[in-house]
């Protein structure tokens, strides 16, 4: 909080009349990159889309080009959010939205009848969730040197086949 206050010019004090606790503001954070980069408006498009189908591909693309975005500051809540209180609630609350947001293309491949038999949509969210983690990301494109373009075609057809009847 002192970093911050000394960053923005202000007092230690004036931070935390606005951020009660180091989590709020590390929610706060995020949020407004979400804000900055119109998560909600890459999200409408997701929703828009008119099949379960077409919602998986609009979410990889958003996402998944989301994740190079807020990599530092998601390595940073991952790196220490076993022994931060603060650090753990913001990640939560970012795989909380994540995770919604699965569960709801997952429910429209379930409503139009192409999700696969062999998942229940609580097990198949949970695969989409884990399959379009930053760590999944990051061992992909940095430790494997894989091209985003290539991680985006290889996550939308892994969803495809493991989420979609044949």
């Amino acid at each position: 909080m002192a970093d911050v206050a000394k960053e923005a010019g202000v007092s230690r004090q004036a931070v935390y009349l606005h951020f009660p606790s180091r989590a709020e503001l590390l929610i706060a954070t995020t949020r407004h990159i979400d804000e900055v980069e119109d998560v909600a408006g890459q999200l409408e498009a997701v929703f828009s889309a008119e099949s379960g189908v077409e919602r998986v591909a609009a979410f990889v693309n958003a996402w998944c080009n989301y994740i190079p975005i807020v990599h530092g500051g998601a390595k940073t809540l991952l790196s220490i959010k076993d022994t931060d209180a603060d650090a753990a609630a913001a990640w939560q609350d970012r795989m909380t939205g994540l995770y919604k947001a699965c569960g709801q293309v997952v429910a429209t491949l379930d409503s139009d009848g192409v999700l696969t038999a062999d998942l229940t949509t609580a097990e198949a969210t949970d695969v989409m969730w884990a399959t379009v983690s930053v760590g999944q990301w990051e061992l992909l494109t940095i430790d494997r040197n894989m091209s985003q373009q290539r991680y985006l075609e290889l996550t939308h057809r892994s969803l495809m086949e493991l989420l979609v009847a044949d």
